[in-house]
């Protein structure tokens, strides 16, 4: 969801062999990756919010995702890149997105040396919230108790936040988002975050096959972000001239011998130039799965039918 610039969180890339600027310290932050930023992350933001009062409140997320340093052969799973975190965690109040290095020189911290060099002498950090089942340092040997001591040895707070716990008494989590979304189930993957999930990225120019239908589309590259599973969606799309729903199919497009995984968005009653520009694109409905057919005209008249479902859909 895109966010008015003024509450939009700064994006601060944190160096590791230097102290930050005093404009960017003394500030209670929620540590965490909160990919997604469901409503498990929302109300620990909420919380650190709370607890900082009419103080400035801050997020601490990690870049690379820890899971792409440690696990680098797994395939994209992403639910929110960072200037989507930064429009999300601003629209709760936070004002600085803290982007911390996963790099080497990072993840073989100690719990102790990441609490007292990185967070307390090189970033001034007042205070910690994190969730109960947080962990860091090398190894993952340091807990929320371990950080609670670490941190109040010098003069810093820290507060563990339980789990929030869906309907269904399982914890929100980023995986159960995946999950949905790898089910072709955008509903239950909206419930989980609180709003639709939506991902964002520059329109590239494809072989303007589409124009030739009748049917121009906004062809979007994945990037790391998670695959849905493939098929066409209800959807609409963020751009500088505005909102607009339409059909997007999602996947390899096997009729025209396609082989890179991209998302392809033909927006209802828009005209314009969308080339080079970065657009939003939400998914809302599950319409049916990706599929080859016997040439262009009959993709054609799917792509009709599918614009149809999805004008229905809306209406």
């Amino acid at each position: 969801m895109v966010a008015p610039d003024n509450t939009v969180a700064d994006i601060i890339y944190v160096p590791l062999d230097c102290d930050l600027a005093q404009n960017h310290r003394h500030m209670l932050a929620v540590i965490g990756n909160m990919d997604g930023v469901h409503l498990g992350h929302q109300a620990l933001v909420k919380k650190a919010v709370a607890l900082a009062q009419h103080k400035p409140a801050a997020a601490i997320v990690f870049d690379p995702h820890p899971r792409r340093v440690f696990h680098p052969q797994t395939p994209p799973f992403l639910l929110t890149n960072l200037p989507q975190k930064a429009a999300l965690l601003g629209q709760l109040g936070i004002q600085k997105l803290f982007v911390l290095p996963f790099i080497e020189a990072l993840y073989k911290q100690s719990p102790q040396e990441f609490v007292q060099v990185t967070l307390a002498k090189k970033m001034g950090v007042s205070g910690i919230v994190t969730g109960a089942d947080f962990q860091f340092g090398a190894k993952r040997a340091g807990d929320a108790a371990t950080l609670k001591t670490l941190a109040e040895a010098v003069g810093m707070s820290a507060y563990a936040m339980a789990p929030v716990i869906a309907e269904e008494e399982e914890k929100y989590s980023s995986s159960s988002v995946r999950q949905a979304l790898r089910e072709g189930d955008p509903h239950i993957a909206a419930q989980l975050l609180g709003r639709p999930w939506a991902l964002s990225g520059e329109v590239v120019e494809g072989r303007r096959l589409a124009r030739t239908l009748n049917f121009p589309t906004a062809n979007i590259p994945l990037g790391d972000y998670l695959r849905p599973k493939f098929g066409v969606y209800a959807i609409t799309a963020q751009t500088d001239q505005g909102r607009y729903q339409g059909v997007a199919n999602i996947g390899i497009r096997p009729t025209v011998e396609g082989e890179t995984e991209l998302l392809e968005a033909h927006l209802f009653d828009f005209e314009g130039d969308l080339y080079g520009k970065v657009v939003e694109v939400t998914l809302h409905h599950f319409l049916r799965p990706e599929q080859k057919f016997e040439g262009l005209p009959a993709l054609q008249a799917q792509i009709t039918k599918d614009s149809q479902a999805a004008k229905a859909w809306f209406s």
